[in-house]
């Protein structure tokens, strides 16, 4: 029962604390106005970069950067570290738990109508909060994409497909229990992140995908 309660408790928890969107929250107080209104309509880092500049940019990001993080390592500390519930004999599961639920509510923020971020920065995070090696490798793909190609939205799509293979494959290398359950997580978060670029396949594919820039916009 208590490790049923945990898992209700973690997932809900983490989807409503997802549900801040820090860019529309940075953009209100700074700017006065609502990002999705302006760019690709995103919620979204690449998109306060784009319309406000490097200030909104970097406040966006820092906010983001400790919500995936601060969720999954309440969600170890409360269940795994207080409670002494654990599952599949390690404290990657509630984790993975806390991350995906949190990524939901980046993606459909229950707070402004369901209509949030693409999830990218926040299911990075929380991928590099509950297992760091395979993150990194995922981080590696995505910056040798984006430096050769300059987009963001392919760097994403393609290190969010190798996500869940490389979940796989290190976790087996390092003997994990749940691997299986790790790896539909993985792939939960994968189908999420490429799903919120549907728009963006279709933009790469017309050859109309805006390239990153990090000039400033006055």
């Amino acid at each position: 029962m208590i490790e049923f309660l945990c898992i209700a408790v973690t997932a809900i928890a983490s989807y409503l604390f997802g549900s801040f969107n820090s860019a529309l929250i940075v953009c209100k107080l700074l700017k006065h106005d609502d990002i999705r209104k302006y760019g690709s309509k995103s919620a979204g880092l690449t998109n306060v970069l784009r319309v406000y500049g490097k200030v909104p940019a970097l406040i966006t990001l820092l906010c983001d950067l400790f919500k995936g993080v601060i969720a999954v390592v309440l969600a170890r500390l409360i269940v795994t570290n207080i409670l002494g519930v654990l599952f599949f004999g390690d404290s990657l599961f509630i984790g993975y738990v806390a991350g995906v639920c949190v990524v939901l509510g980046h993606i459909f923020p229950i707070y402004y109508g369901f209509k949030g971020g693409k999830g990218v920065l926040t299911a990075c995070t929380t991928m590099l909060a509950v297992d760091p090696i395979t993150t990194l490798l995922c981080l590696a793909i995505f910056i040798v994409v984006v430096s050769i190609t300059k987009y963001v939205s392919l760097g994403s799509i393609i290190s969010m497909f190798f996500y869940p293979f490389i979940t796989g494959v290190t976790q087996y290398v390092r003997g994990y229990e749940g691997i299986w359950i790790n790896v539909i997580f993985a792939v939960l978060l994968a189908v999420l992140i490429i799903y919120k670029h549907k728009a963006n396949i279709i933009r790469l594919k017309n050859h109309e995908e805006n390239k990153l820039s990090f000039k400033s916009k006055e």
